[in-house]
């Protein structure tokens, strides 16, 4: 038997620890996580930012820096999704507190009865905030 038969033959379990998302000002993305979904500072590493809730800001200068790549802004390749069940009062929230922000779809309800927003933070990273299922 070869080692990755062995392997899967065993129910390997990880434990998904952050998502990180590439920023261009890590201030300016951490005030707005906070603003909109009350997410905090856990550690600051200059340019490499975690916050609550296990999302991570990376700097992009960083970033392009270890790739050696470009980034690629609404490149609409992944999501955030958070949840809220009072939507409209978090829609009315996004408008106040950052009314320039670019829509993928305002509120609106699915077929089968969620509630969702989708929109861009400062960024261009896709983010779907949707009622509970």
């Amino acid at each position: 038997m070869r080692g990755w038969e062995l392997l899967s033959e065993r129910t390997i379990k990880m434990k998904l620890k952050n998502v990180l998302i590439v920023v261009k000002d890590i201030e300016r993305s951490r005030q707005f996580y906070h603003d909109l979904f009350g997410l905090e500072m856990v550690l600051d590493n200059d340019g490499n930012m975690i916050l609550t809730e296990g999302l991570v800001l990376q700097e992009e200068k960083y970033w392009t820096k270890f790739l050696g790549r470009e980034i690629v802004p609404e490149n609409n390749a992944s999501e955030l999704y958070f949840e809220e069940s009072n939507i409209e009062e978090f829609a009315a929230k996004l408008e106040k507190y950052y009314p320039k922000v670019k829509y993928v779809n305002r509120l609106m309800t699915h077929s089968w009865g969620q509630k969702v927003i989708r929109f861009y933070d400062p960024d261009g990273n896709l983010i779907e905030v949707g009622t509970p299922v």
